[in-house]
């Protein structure tokens, strides 16, 4: 018989794991009748993954889980979802606390346990160990340099996966006394959608909502958001917008100064040797991907733009410009003593001149990698 009130679920991803953990032990001790499953991939690298079960006084399980492919996707839909419903159908708790593993994003977990209707996603919960936010966001390393890896092609970075974790969900813990003020500014800055918790508790008041995945997706989504610039203190948000394109050349010999000004950087790009395409810009650190992100609805037939998402529509519309359309630059760079002025000179350094505008260009660096 299924539940007549749908089980609430919250998901709490982090990389760092005691953080996490301390925030899992928050809510067990605070919601009444909650419990935590948690996949430990330590061992995915020998074939074994464990599922662990526990409540506010310790452990409920502890099992090994049997996989026909040991990726962080296959546990997900093969164990996790399967596991939550057999909770959800025996209706003893109030509230499942998922804790993901260390190098697992939340997006997709979040995305499949809110497709099941007697499951409801409360809440997505990203948690930062202070101490290390700032040098995890400024580092080097891959997952695969700590460990942390989920599949054999997995070439994601530290960097990356911190980002994303504090950037989609609408709450973010704070875990730690050193450097909270700063670690606080940075979440803030990086997702002003979130509520940010510090030390002490207080998630339980936050597990009545319901977390939208699709609200979540467009609002991250570089292609349409719109960025706001502030300061405070030694962090900042540079957003960089103009309605002329990037020369193509100076733009590719200024990139890696580009990308190393900040810490994250977030956008759209106008490329005069791609008139038509919107190109994305992800930046962590100084790890850049710059892709297609579609046409620009300026470059579409009329029926066309129809079939666009709303979404997209909206923002097209905030951006439309008589003579060019919605084609434009739109950079957000957020990080700690950021040279602003520096960094805006050198992006307009790029941007095609008057004397250039309408002739033929010689040269494209980009034409081989977009």
């Amino acid at each position: 018989m299924e539940p007549t009130t749908p089980m609430r679920v919250a998901v709490v991803s982090g990389l760092h794991r005691r953080a996490r953990g301390r925030t899992v032990d928050d809510l067990l001790s605070e919601v009444p009748g909650s419990l935590a499953l948690h996949h430990d991939f330590d061992g995915i690298g020998e074939g074994i993954v464990h599922r662990l079960t526990r409540d506010r006084w310790g452990p409920v399980d502890h099992s090994q889980v049997h996989l026909d492919h040991l990726c962080a996707s296959c546990t997900l839909r093969e164990d996790l979802v399967p596991a939550l419903l057999r909770m959800a159908e025996r209706g003893e708790h109030s509230l499942c606390v998922v804790e993901t593993w260390d190098g697992v994003e939340p997006r997709q977990v979040a995305e499949v346990v809110a497709a099941q209707e007697v499951l409801r996603l409360a809440a997505v919960i990203g948690v930062v160990d202070t101490e290390r936010l700032l040098p995890d966001l400024s580092g080097h390393d891959d997952l695969r340099d700590r460990g942390l890896d989920i599949a054999v092609e997995d070439e994601r970075t530290v960097a990356e996966v911190l980002a994303h974790q504090v950037e989609y969900p609408t709450v973010v813990a704070l875990h730690g006394a050193r450097h909270l003020d700063e670690a606080r500014t940075l979440v803030e800055h990086l997702n002003p959608a979130a509520a940010v918790v510090g030390p002490g508790g207080g998630l339980a008041d936050l597990m009545d909502g319901r977390f939208d995945p699709e609200a979540a997706a467009h609002r991250r989504n570089p292609a349409w958001a719109h960025y706001s610039e502030r300061a405070d203190g030694r962090v900042g948000t540079v957003t960089w917008t103009r309605r002329r394109p990037l020369h193509p050349v100076r733009f590719h010999e200024a990139l890696e100064e580009i990308v190393s000004a900040g810490l994250r950087g977030r956008g759209r790009v106008w490329l005069a040797s791609r008139p038509d395409t919107l190109l994305v810009w992800d930046a962590y650190n100084d790890a850049l991907v710059l892709e297609s992100g579609g046409p620009w609805l300026a470059a579409l037939p009329e029926a066309a733009v129809e079939m666009v998402s709303e979404t997209r529509r909206v923002s097209a519309r905030l951006d439309w410009d008589p003579v060019v359309g919605d084609r434009r630059q739109h950079l957000a760079f957020t990080g700690v003593d950021l040279a602003a002025e520096r960094l805006v000179a050198l992006l307009d350094s790029c941007l095609v001149n008057e004397e250039e505008a309408g002739r033929p260009l010689t040269a494209d660096p980009f034409a081989d990698a977009l």
